[in-house]
């Protein structure tokens, strides 16, 4: 297999960038979303369902993986594409973002992080050249480098030492990578400090990365903040590579930071949102558990051509979860994903044109 490529195709005045990342397992146009599939599987849907709803790339999460099944398991069942059953691009988060969600049962030092699993409480030890070992052994597109994510309450310190431990783990693991054909991305932390962001930017550029990420948002900080730092980091980042924006986040969220010119998204919104009985819709959220949506005969959004839409009004969706049916969970998720991924859609299709962000400043307006 050939090495990962990025081509950036066009560049607005706002910065915003189409591209083409062509990976191991497929092409991914950008801007995209990718649906989370933290254990092997976006929640309630089938990879034929994601081929429909317009995914090209899906995250998944090394740690959870390697956690459970485990990493020979992944590797016997040939990889992680064959877990899934998905033959598109797959990225895997290493996971530094549990080593802050996890915290409870996580000890993090220089030489990586210490844990009791959350599965079945072994203790194990996690270090940035297992962290890369593992991720080419289960056969993903884009890997991501161990880094230390601190919550937004940490300490100037805290977030200090995250950075210093975040840039010698990106070094350690590049040392031992082995596979050509895989990306494997640096992550910019640094909290809301621009200089330690040019800090970690700095010591992660001087590395042969083939893409990089920026961490350590939407972890509690107000949205304006986000915003500031997002903005800050990407002016910071080579044009050459990918630029990926972690952890976002609401449709606003997209096209503000696609706008500035990130590629890459991810966030279990959509998914987590519909399990719940939130949809997103072109007039903003529709809370489908309401009781005014009862006799409600309209689909859940009626500029949507997705299976959901096409098929199921509100009233027949609420009663499915209102009687706690699985397929409530997995219409409603179908549905959010299908609007989020036709979003990304017109978002490129506006790029191509020249026009953006027209359609998006419309979408927009119902997520101020």
């Amino acid at each position: 297999m050939s090495a990962p490529r990025f081509e950036v195709l066009r560049i607005a005045t706002s910065g915003a960038r189409l591209g083409r990342l062509t990976l191991a397992h497929g092409v991914v146009e950008t801007p995209a979303f990718m649906p989370v599939a933290t254990h092997g599987s976006v929640k309630g849907l089938t990879p034929a369902q994601l081929d429909e709803v317009g995914a090209t790339i899906v995250l998944s999460n090394a740690y959870h993986l390697a956690q459970r099944p485990g990493v020979e398991v992944v590797r016997a069942l040939g990889g992680v594409h064959g877990l899934m059953g998905w033959s598109r691009p797959i990225l895997t988060d290493s996971g530094g973002f549990q080593v802050m969600s996890l915290a409870g049962l996580v000890r993090v030092d220089d030489d990586g992080v210490r844990y009791r699993s959350h599965v079945d409480g072994r203790q194990g030890f996690l270090r940035p050249e297992d962290a890369v070992a593992v991720q080419e052994v289960l056969g993903v597109d884009i890997a991501m480098s161990l880094d230390e994510c601190v919550p937004a309450s940490a300490s100037p310190a805290a977030v200090a030492r995250a950075v210093a431990r975040t840039s010698a783990w990106a070094a350690r693991g590049l040392a031992v990578r082995r596979r050509d054909d895989m990306a494997l991305f640096g992550i910019v932390q640094g909290g809301f400090d621009a200089a330690l962001r040019v800090e970690s930017a700095t010591a992660l550029l001087a590395m042969p990365f083939d893409g990089y990420a920026v961490g350590g948002l939407s972890v509690g900080e107000p949205g304006e903040e986000t915003a500031r730092v997002a903005a800050e980091t990407l002016r910071l980042l080579p044009a050459h590579v990918p630029r990926y924006m972690m952890g976002m986040g609401t449709p606003r969220d997209l096209i503000t930071f696609a706008g500035l010119g990130y590629d890459l998204f991810d966030c279990v919104l959509p998914t987590r949102n519909g399990r719940n009985g939130m949809l997103f819709t072109r007039e903003g959220r529709l809370m489908i558990r309401n009781a005014r949506h009862a006799r409600d005969p309209r689909p859940l959004d009626e500029s949507c051509t997705c299976y959901a839409c096409t098929n199921f009004s509100r009233g027949a969706l609420r009663h499915l979860v209102m009687a706690r049916e699985m397929l409530a969970a997995q219409l409603a998720t179908l549905h959010n994903l299908h609007f989020y991924l036709r979003l990304m859609r017109e978002i490129r299709e506006d790029l191509a044109a020249g026009t953006f962000p027209a359609r998006a400043r419309e979408a927009a307006g119902a997520w101020a």
